[in-house]
């Protein structure tokens, strides 16, 4: 088998002073390119923290996250952002989209925060949402969509500048079943089609269950 893509190495994790909680502990895990993942768990187990932590959103209190061999942990904070930026796609339960902001300007973001022209941005954010069926709905705002069609418009910011690994956070966590389920199968087509690494932090088993893998997370590590 190839190289790891992802590596956490013992990677810890504690909240609060004099009695901290200790929430990941001595984690180790591999993630191999163009894999889809699911962990899996009871609430409160740590599992947003732990892609919290994949993705250098947050710092371990110990322990290492590698990417391609990099300790993404020692790189300063400009490293750290562009990382973020350019290798990491984020998907959220709440979409988190700015509410002033029209479909097509939300997906332009990235791209933008990357410098890309404004032309290069709008034409990369077209052809994403072009992709994830929303080619009619570029002009409206988060308000004037369904709430499946604006966590497609999340999937398609997390994609516009075509990262390796999407990290996803309980995807359809805020959708009823059938939406819930075209974000799924949305999310393993652009894996098996355009190669993207997935890990998927979810309760729902129809999800975990079109994954390559699926890992169980309890006290403070994988099983």
């Amino acid at each position: 088998m190839s190289e790891p893509l992802i590596q956490a190495v013992d990677l810890c994790k504690s909240y609060g002073d004099g009695h901290p909680i200790r929430v990941l502990d001595g984690l180790n895990l591999s993630v191999y390119q163009g894999e889809k993942l699911a962990i899996v768990g009871e609430s409160g187990v740590g599992k947003s923290t732990l892609l919290h932590l994949l993705g250098a959103l947050d710092y371990p209190t110990a322990g290492r996250v590698l990417f391609g061999g990099t300790d993404v942990f020692q790189l300063g904070e400009k490293e750290l952002a562009a990382f973020r930026n350019t290798q990491i796609g984020f998907i959220f339960q709440f979409h988190h989209l700015l509410a002033d902001f029209t479909a097509l300007e939300n997906v332009m973001m990235p791209a933008l925060v990357r410098r890309l022209s404004w032309q290069e941005a709008e034409r990369r954010a077209r052809r994403v949402l072009e992709r994830v069926g929303l080619g009619q709905r570029l002009h409206h705002k988060p308000g004037e969509l369904s709430g499946g069609e604006q966590q497609r418009v999340a999937v398609a910011r997390a994609i516009v500048l075509e990262p390796r690994v999407i990290l996803a956070d309980e995807p359809t966590g805020n959708l009823d079943p059938v939406t819930g389920e075209g974000v799924h199968h949305l999310l393993v087509e652009l894996n098996e089609t355009h190669g993207i690494t997935l890990v998927v932090v979810t309760h729902n088993e129809r999800l975990a269950a079109h994954m390559d893998r699926v890992l169980r997370l309890y006290g403070g590590k994988v099983h």
